[in-house]
């Protein structure tokens, strides 16, 4: 059974339109804060689903790693920024 982390979150409008968010990551073996970028203001709900899908896309990119079958490096997703504590 999967576990389910708890998210936490805190909105900011910015300037140029788009809502920052930040998030707190709840129930992990370490401690993982990050942020999120949107386009526009979103339901809470759908801002933390969004957060949980590349959360699990992180996750599982990182247990592919295989130093003797190099693959080619995903692309950057620059409005998602992870940080562990």
């Amino acid at each position: 059974m999967e576990q389910v982390d708890k998210i936490n979150i805190s909105t900011k409008s910015l300037s140029s339109g788009n809502v920052q968010v930040k998030f707190f990551v709840e129930g992990s073996p370490k401690q993982e804060y990050g942020y999120l970028l949107v386009n526009e203001p979103k339901p809470v709900g759908e801002i933390i689903a969004e957060i949980q899908n590349r959360l699990a896309r992180r996750r599982a990119a990182a247990q592919r790693i295989d130093p003797l079958f190099p693959i080619a490096p995903q692309t950057d997703d620059l409005d998602f920024y992870l940080f562990s504590a």
